[in-house]
């Protein structure tokens, strides 16, 4: 297990020690990370912990008559701090990883790190070789669902994250990098200057308004930023299609039959 105490203290996050929740699983896990606000680089100080991974299922639970647990979730108080876990089936998650998901990838790729093995390493190896053209419509249809979730209630956290889906969908398609963390993406991608404010605002209350944003200059600067990442996917130099499912088939099979300590 690695626990990455300075990564983790930098965003906001408290260091807790997780070995009784990870000797908790059932099924043995293959990693465990920081997803949600922390790892966007907006968290508040009220904000939950969203941990998010992968578990192994015996081989048995695949083929007998019981529905596998594709999919497991587990919530807890740490000190005050509500945290929340949730893991996918290691088939289920290399499905989610050949769709254009960046989702998934976010949560495989992120660098808050709080339990990882052998087999996450290869994971990871082999992420460059399921990015293609198409993710952009993941982050085009989140930043669309969180636009509409704006308009409607006006809150700043659904707007921050209509700016970074849609900066981490530019970045992607021009660099093939996925990189979740907005204050890091506005140093790669010009965006509206008022983008930190709205940061050091959204600091300090979870579900806070956007107060004082104009929202004309806001409509503005997002069809703006999609029109940018129209352009960005017309001319990204990622495929079209994936390229690692046999890879990605031979490490299921493989961590199946032998799962990961």
């Amino acid at each position: 297990m690695r626990t990455d105490t300075t990564l983790l203290q930098e965003a906001g996050l408290p260091v807790t020690d997780l070995g009784p929740v990870i000797a908790g699983e059932r099924h043995p896990l293959l990693f465990a990370t920081v997803s949600g606000a922390h790892l966007y680089g907006f968290p508040s100080r009220d904000s939950d912990v969203d941990l998010r991974g992968v578990h192994v299922l015996p081989a048995e639970d695949l083929v007998g008559l019981r529905e596998p647990e594709g999919t497991r979730s587990r919530m807890w108080d740490s000190d005050g701090v509500e945290m929340d876990l949730v893991t996918h089936d290691l088939r289920k998650f290399v499905q989610l990883m050949l769709k254009p998901n960046g989702y998934v990838l976010e949560q495989l790729l992120s660098p808050l790190v709080v339990y990882t093995t052998a087999l996450h390493a290869e994971l990871v190896a082999l992420a460059p070789a399921v990015l293609t053209r198409n993710h952009a419509h993941h982050y085009r249809g989140f930043a669309t669902t969180q636009w509409r979730l704006f308009e409607k209630t006006g809150g700043l956290k659904p707007l921050l994250y209509t700016f970074r889906a849609l900066l981490t969908g530019i970045h992607l398609m021009r660099s093939g990098e996925v990189t979740a963390h907005l204050p890091t993406l506005l140093t790669r991608v010009p965006a509206p200057s008022y983008v930190p404010a709205l940061i050091t605002a959204k600091a300090e209350a979870e579900h806070g308004g956007a107060e004082g944003v104009d929202r004309a200059t806001v409509v503005q600067d997002i069809e703006s930023l999609h029109r940018t990442l129209d352009g960005a996917q017309a001319d990204s130099g990622l495929p079209d299609a994936p390229s690692g499912f046999d890879a990605l088939h031979e490490l299921v099979v493989r961590a199946r039959l032998a799962p990961a300590d």
